[in-house]
């Protein structure tokens, strides 16, 4: 099993949240001793929403601008038993979604 690394994949529109999640993931690492390398961030993802500003159409043409950025981080961590099983137990906010790959 030497050589195995957990690929942690963070996508979420808080990048305030992102970070935070990612400090805890780095004190994992710390406490126990494992090799991590990230955070690395992804680009960030622009989702718009054009919408008429008048309800019946009438009037002038003006339009709102709505959007969502969806931010993303990458983390690559040692796959260690103890590292993993505390990565498991991070309290993560409903608007971030967090995954988690094992590689060779």
């Amino acid at each position: 099993m030497p050589g195995q690394q957990a690929r942690v994949r963070l996508v979420g529109t808080s990048p305030s949240d992102l970070d935070e999640i990612c400090g805890d993931v780095r004190e994992i690492a710390d406490k126990t001793g494992v090799a991590l390398s990230g955070p690395i961030p992804l680009p960030t993802k622009t989702l718009e929403v054009p919408a008429r500003k008048s309800p019946d159409g009438e009037g002038t043409a003006t339009w709102e601008h709505w959007e969502m950025r969806v931010h993303k981080r990458l983390i690559d961590i040692d796959a260690d038993e103890r590292a993993l099983r505390q990565l498991m137990r991070i309290q993560v906010p409903n608007d971030v979604n967090i995954e988690i790959v094992l590689e060779d």
